[in-house]
């Protein structure tokens, strides 16, 4: 369980967290619950995501719980520096959408003081390591890794498997087009139909 940065507040910089995982595994829920926890500290707290990310709305971060925060989208990471100006925390979605340039970005912002809290998926459909989410990984102070539930064993599941047709990395997609498995189902019908 994550447990806020209480110590030395008087030579406390920013930090950064990000949470992890497969899709369905409830990122968004644990990002809008920790950046509600903010607002009601009192603290200013901005959320961004990725323009293309249009799936549940524009402007809203919305977990599949249906649950909200209203957040800026931007098409390019440089855009959060900008708009970030004078917050407390600084909440990002869908990370993995975003170029390599969102670790600096993260990064400058938890050096000027800013706590950051990030999430995205951690692989992408082929299960490898997804766009800027490792090195976000490895420079965050604190990474939760969340867990969907295996429809087919009841296992945790930690992959994203795609069951739509397309082979383009980036499918914008709900459970009509993705499905959150365990290893074996995705070694099954994923890695070893691969080989074939």
């Amino acid at each position: 369980m994550f447990l806020e940065n209480t110590i030395n507040h008087s030579k406390q910089s920013g930090w950064m967290e990000v949470i992890c995982g497969s899709m369905f595994s409830g990122k968004t829920e644990e990002l809008i619950r920790r950046l509600r926890r903010a607002e009601m500290a009192g603290q200013n707290v901005e959320i961004f995501k990725p323009k293309l990310d249009t799936r549940y709305s524009e402007e809203d971060v919305i977990s599949h719980n249906q649950n909200k925060i209203r957040s800026t989208p931007v098409e390019n990471p440089s855009e959060i520096l900008l708009l970030a100006s004078n917050c407390d925390v600084v909440g990002i979605d869908e990370a993995q959408f975003f170029d390599e340039s969102i670790v600096d970005i993260a990064n400058q912002l938890a050096n000027g003081g800013i706590r950051v809290v990030v999430a995205g998926l951690d692989m992408d459909f082929l299960g490898r390591p997804f766009g800027p989410m490792p090195n976000l990984m490895a420079t965050a102070e604190y990474v939760t890794k969340v867990h969907a539930i295996c429809k087919r064993t009841g296992n945790l599941a930690n992959y994203s498997m795609r069951i739509s047709q397309g082979n383009n990395l980036v499918e914008l997609g709900e459970t009509e087009s993705y499905e959150a498995v365990s290893r074996r189902v995705f070694i099954d019908e994923v890695l070893l139909k691969k080989k074939k």
